[in-house]
């Protein structure tokens, strides 16, 4: 089977500053960070013939500020979830469409959507299964009016259904939870860059004040103002790529079937699906992984992801990250390196891309996994909205 997302890699990367309600025009933290890989990947704006984006700074507006003229455009939220840009940068660089193409995302706290400002459509993409972004909108948006109807508001209220109804069945536990961001904000205490650094104990997850049960405020991911850049170009590029390449050996996505509710096998979510076809792309299994960085909306999230994904067993993922050990820098399977979307920041799935890259090119500083990795998922999404990636050294 031709799989044309191998034929392709990220040749650079980039971020700008990160905080929280900065100030800083969404612009400028584009610009910020799509420099920075555009540099790190040996190339000039000039080269770049292709951009793509899911956000608020319009691609127009990038494109004219770095000075660049494209002939592939993309973006847009498809059944990749928020890595939808990047999955369709890969597939344009693997037909010929483009030779280098400029994916970013840019938050900011006041205001900001992960729909496209300028209304472009998601471009068609070829894939094991041809799913549509209208499908895929149609089941996300399945079972809001219901949740809406009995005053669940928000993603935090949806998905602490979907833990409680774990905790029922597996016995999963508060404490557990507890873990992923105990060893998380010890990860972004190794970060600059994390907005989050002093030190947590189960105590202080504990206490905080709780948000929708079982989740209380630090099982919620932190808003923050910053962007994230990428320079994914053609394979040929490799040899000439200042910092060492990554490849995309695999892509996976999910048409949402069943929305938030529907699902018979609930309280999984789109994610086992989207991970379902990452692993019929490639020959690599789940034991061939080194690092994981998983979405983690959510603490549940991530316990989701790690089931979705074979590392564990249904019901297992609580026993898995018990302790913290075996997600540790130096455990068996290091787990959201950066600090994830807990304590460093939520740049909704970006960052673990972003983080994944530096590992595996053995570049990220304090918090390096002493194990020098060579495989490495990445996840993003929840619900219905769920994408998946394997990149390689």
């Amino acid at each position: 089977m031709d799989i044309p997302e191998k034929r392709s890699i990220i040749s650079g990367i980039g971020i700008s500053r990160i905080g929280r309600r900065t100030g800083v025009p969404g612009i400028e933290l584009t610009l910020e960070a799509s420099r920075a890989a555009i540099a790190d990947a040996g190339l000039s704006p000039s080269d770049i013939d292709g951009i793509a984006t899911i956000g608020d700074t319009p691609l127009v507006e990038a494109a004219d500020a770095l000075g660049m003229v494209p002939t592939y455009t993309g973006g847009g939220f498809d059944s990749g979830g928020l890595l939808s840009p990047v999955m369709s940068a890969c597939f344009a660089v693997a037909q010929g469409r483009a030779r280098h193409v400029l994916v970013y995302r840019t938050v900011q706290m006041m205001g900001g959507s992960m729909f496209p400002a300028s209304g472009e459509p998601a471009p068609p993409r070829p894939r094991s299964a041809n799913v549509l972004s209208a499908e895929t909108s149609r089941n996300v948006m399945a079972g809001v009016a219901t949740l809406l109807t009995y005053h669940a508001y928000s993603a935090a209220n949806w998905l602490a259904l979907h833990c409680r109804r774990h905790m029922y069945l597996y016995g999963t536990t508060k404490e557990q939870l507890g873990w992923l961001a105990i060893t998380s904000r010890h990860h972004a205490g190794l970060n600059p860059l994390a907005v989050y650094r002093r030190p947590m104990t189960m105590n202080d997850y504990l206490g905080a004040r709780p948000v929708s049960t079982p989740f209380g405020l630090y099982d919620c991911d932190v808003p923050v103002d910053g962007s994230i850049a990428f320079i994914v170009s053609t394979l040929d590029h490799a040899a000439g790529c200042p910092s060492p390449p990554i490849r995309v050996d695999a892509v996976g996505g999910a048409s949402g079937a069943g929305g938030w509710i529907g699902r018979p096998d609930y309280p999984k979510m789109a994610s086992v699906d989207a991970a379902a076809e990452m692993w019929s792309r490639t020959e690599l299994r789940p034991a061939d992984v080194d690092i994981a960085e998983l979405y983690d909306g959510f603490t549940f999230l991530t316990l989701a992801w790690l089931e979705a994904l074979g590392f564990c067993a249904d019901g297992e993922s609580g026993p898995f990250v018990e302790g913290g050990g075996r997600i540790a820098l130096d455990g068996e399977l290091p787990l959201n390196t950066y600090g994830g979307q807990l304590s460093a920041g939520r740049m909704h799935g970006y960052w673990v891309l972003h983080e994944a890259c530096l590992q595996l090119r053995g570049a990220a500083g304090a918090r390096q996994v002493p194990r020098q990795p060579e495989v490495a998922v990445v996840s993003n999404g929840g619900g219905p909205i769920a994408g998946c990636m394997l990149v390689t050294r």
